[in-house]
Order: structure tokens, then sequence, then C-alpha cells
């Protein structure tokens, strides 16, 4: 169950990423794409336990990218996720969160 777990840590990232701040135009291919979500899976652990982001795990919610993330988003993985606790997260990371933006099977309140 904790790998499942630590996809929380992706819709994290795929939420942080839509404010613009990062060049989304960029196509990754799958081998980079599964490197990007695996560092940053590793990076944010700690948040699965409902333990602060480390200073790395802001970092890498801030450099991954957005398509990397939202192809992952399936429904099983969407009822994993605590969408509130995640947009918490990403807002201690200094990030602003957009409003109703639909990545996967998720749209952020």
């Amino acid at each position: 169950m904790e790998g499942k777990k630590g996809w929380m840590v992706v819709l994290m990232l795929m939420v942080i990423l839509m404010n613009g701040d990062i060049l989304m135009s960029e196509a990754q291919s799958a081998a980079e794409c599964r490197k990007e979500r695996g560092i940053l899976v590793n990076a944010c652990k700690p948040v699965v336990i409902r333990r602060p982001p480390s200073a790395y795990c802001c970092e890498r919610l801030r450099v991954t990218h957005v398509n990397c993330v939202c192809s992952v988003i399936t429904p099983q993985l969407a009822a994993l996720i605590d969408v509130n606790y995640a947009i918490k997260v990403i807002q201690s990371c200094g990030r602003q969160v957009p409003r109703h933006f639909k990545c996967g099977s998720i749209t952020t309140p």
C-alpha cells in the first residue's frame, strides 16, 4: 500500500506545476517521466505520513514536469489522495494552487 500512498506526492506535483512557473511545452520521454516521478516520490516520502515537506521535496515539486504526472492519475489513484492536504503541502512550499484545475481524474477545489 505504501507505493500507492507515495503517488499522493505525484498529485501535489501536478497541482503546483500548473501555476505557470515551469515551462511545460517540453516533451518528456516515458523514461524521463518515470525518473522524475521516482525522484519526486523519494524526496517527498515523509509527506505521505503527514510530515512537513523538506526543502528538497519543495524543490522537486517545483521542477518536475506536469505532463509526467497527469498521465498517471487514474480514478483508482485519485481515490487514495487527500486533495485538501496536498494543497496545504504545496502552499507550505510557497506555491499558489490554481482552482478547478483538472489533471487525470482529479479536479482541484
